[in-house]
């Protein structure tokens, strides 16, 4: 049985994902929390970013950005990252939004990919709606908000309990990473 807290892989970075290795085993769409997974919180999409959408593109998955915030942050960073859809105001983990999420992707449970840094409403909303989860460490941590602050130590105790249940083979889907060149 999976723990709805533990993502399906903990990685570094979402940088570092191979996506075209993952389209190549069926994904078709990828929905990702935008402050502390792609940029710092409420920071502008970067170069970075925007070459990240144009390859993801160019490969052919469909993006969507899912974020609890307001629509002026989450729409102006899809139109300036280059990413097809968003959602805001999802009210993660509510499984709605991811649901959401895939018929406007037009992908499925199994064709679909979640990436965000938060479990109790990133990861705990994906797993509930049977998503494949990635989970990514946040790029600023400590520069939040404090309600976002205070979770992050409560997710500490459930990341120590993921590193554990890792060590002894709990079940865990390790997406494939990009070779450093």
């Amino acid at each position: 049985m999976k723990h709805y807290f533990y993502p399906d892989d903990y990685i570094e970075s979402v940088y570092r994902v191979d996506f075209q290795k993952l389209y190549n085993e069926g994904y078709r769409g990828v929905i990702f929390d935008t402050d502390n997974t792609l940029v710092p919180h409420n920071a502008p999409a970067d170069d970075r970013a925007k070459a990240f959408f144009k390859e993801l593109s160019e490969i052919r998955f469909h993006t969507l950005l899912l974020s609890n915030n307001k629509e002026p942050r989450v729409k102006s960073f899809k139109e300036d990252a280059g990413v097809e859809f968003y959602i805001f105001k999802a009210n993660k983990p509510s499984v709605k939004g991811y649901e959401k999420a895939m018929e406007m992707m037009e992908t499925d449970r199994q064709s679909t990919l979640f990436v965000g840094d938060q479990i109790f409403t990133d990861i705990w909303g994906a797993n509930r709606t049977g998503i494949r989860t990635v989970m990514v460490k946040p790029i600023l941590k400590w520069k939040e908000e404090i309600q976002i602050i205070i979770k992050r130590f409560a997710e500490a105790v459930i990341l120590a309990g993921y590193a554990i249940y890792k060590a002894f083979g709990g079940e865990v889907k390790k997406v494939p990473l990009k070779t450093e060149e």
